[in-house]
C-alpha cells in the first residue's frame, strides 16, 4: 500500500485541492434538472451515507425539454456529418418534427442508433487515431442521455479526476501537476492506456452504470448505441463494436469517466498522488520504490478488473528531474537555471501550422 496523505505533510496539500461545486458545465449554460430517485427527492448522490439508485429515467432522456437542451449543445458544437450525410444545418431545417419523431421512438422503445462513420486523424506521436462520428440525429440522444446521467454520478467521482466535467478541465489538472513537482514528489509515473475507447467492455461499462441506474430501458438503450457498429472509409458494410465506445459522441467523455471510476478510488485509498484527465493519467511518488508500486496497482486494476491495456512502451516509472509528459506538455529541471520548465512537447508543437 502507498503512503497515504495523512503521512506526507504539508507538501502533500496538492492531492486535497478543492474546487468549487459549479452549476454549468464550464460554458455557462445551465444543467438538465437531475432525475429523482425512488424517494421522490431530488438526486444528490448519497442519503445517510449509502449512495442512492434511480429506477426510472428513461422518461427524462426523451422528454422533449431535454432533447431541445441536447441539439442546443449538439448545434453549437457543430461537427461533420454521420453515415446518413446529413449535416447539422440540414438536421436544423424542421428540427421540430425530428425532435417529437425521437422523442416518440425513445419513449415507445423502437429508436435505433446508425452505426457511426471512422474517420482517422494524425496523432502528435506519429500513427492514426481512429474517431467514430455518429449522425447528428444519434449525438443529440447521446447529450440527452448525458444530461440525465451526469447529475447522478458527477457527486460520486473524485477529486482526481479532470476531464471533460463542470468546473473541470485541462487547466485544473495542469495545476495539480504543477503543485507536485513543486513540493517534492520526486518520482512519477507516466502512462498510457492503449487504444482505451476501443477495448472498453460493454459488460462492465454497463455494470458500472447500472450500480446507480437500475432502469432496464436505459440500459438497452446504451447497449444498443455501444453496438451500434463503425462503417469504416471505402465499406458498405457496418462492422460490429462488441468492444470500446465511439469518441466522437457527446456521451463518451462522461462513460469513460464512468469506467475509470473505480481506478480514482483503488489508487485514492491507497494514498497515491493520482492526477487523470480521460484515459490520459500520471501517479506521483515520493520514491522509486513507491512509484512502482503504484504502478502495480494500477496495472492491477486496470489490465486485471476492466481489462484493459497499459502500452508497454509509453508506460513507465521516471524520476521527475529526468522530465515526463501529460496532457501535451513537458516538465523538466533546467539545471542551469535551477528552475522547473512546463513547455509545450514538440511533437505537439508540430501539429499546428
Amino acid at each position: 500500500m502507498g503512503k497515504r496523505a495523512a503521512d506526507e505533510g504539508v507538501s502533500g496539500a496538492w492531492l486535497q485541492i478543492a474546487f468549487p461545486e459549479e452549476a454549468s458545465d464550464g460554458t455557462g449554460e445551465a444543467q438538465a434538472d437531475p432525475p429523482r430517485a425512488s424517494t421522490g427527492r431530488p438526486a444528490t448522490g448519497r442519503e445517510g451515507g449509502a449512495q442512492r439508485k434511480w429506477y426510472t429515467v428513461i422518461d427524462k432522456v426523451w422528454a422533449k425539454a431535454n432533447l431541445l437542451a441536447a441539439w442546443a449543445k449538439v448545434r453549437a458544437n457543430g461537427g461533420a456529418p454521420g453515415v446518413d450525410g446529413q449535416s447539422v444545418a440540414s438536421f436544423e431545417r424542421g428540427v421540430e418534427q425530428r425532435l417529437d419523431v425521437l422523442s416518440e421512438a425513445l419513449r415507445a422503445g423502437t429508436y435505433r442508433p446508425q452505426p457511426v462513420r471512422r474517420v482517422y486523424l494524425p496523432k502528435s506521436g506519429g500513427g492514426q487515431r481512429p474517431l467514430g462520428i455518429p449522425t447528428v440525429g444519434d449525438r443529440v440522444v447521446h447529450q440527452a442521455i448525458r444530461q440525465v446521467l451526469e447529475p447522478i454520478f458527477e457527486p460520486r467521482f473524485g477529486s482526481r479526476s479532470h476531464g471533460f466535467r463542470p468546473g473541470r478541465g485541462c487547466q485544473s489538472a495542469l495545476k495539480v501537476v504543477d503543485q507536485a513537482v513543486r513540493h517534492g514528489y520526486s518520482w512519477v509515473v507516466d502512462a498510457d492506456i492503449q487504444a482505451f475507447f476501443d477495448t472498453v467492455d460493454h459488460e462492465r461499462l454497463l455494470d458500472a452504470v447500472h450500480e446507480a441506474v437500475t432502469d432496464g430501458s436505459l440500459l438497452r438503450l446504451l447497449r444498443r448505441i455501444l453496438t451500434a457498429g463503425v462503417l469504416e472509409p471505402g465499406e458498405r458494410e457496418a462492422r460490429p463494436t462488441p468492444l470500446g465506445t465511439p469518441q466522437g459522441s457527446p456521451l463518451s467523455p462522461l462513460l469513460a469517466n464512468l469506467y475509470l471510476h473505480v481506478l480514482d478510488e483503488r489508487l485514492t485509498r491507497a494514498g497515491w498522488g493520482l492526477v487523470r484527465y480521460a484515459d490520459d493519467f500520471v501517479i506521483f511518488a515520493r520514491s522509486e520504490t513507491e512509484a512502482a508500486e503504484a504502478l502495480a496497482l494500477a496495472r492491477e486494476v486496470l489490465e486485471g478488473q476492466l481489462g484493459l491495456t497499459l502500452h508497454p512502451d509509453k508506460t513507465r516509472v521516471v524520476a521527475v528531474t529526468e522530465g515526463f509528459e501529460f496532457l501535451g506538455y513537458h516538465w523538466h529541471w533546467d539545471e542551469k537555471e535551477c528552475y522547473w520548465r512546463k513547455e509545450v512537447r514538440r511533437r505537439s508543437v508540430h501539429r499546428f501550422p
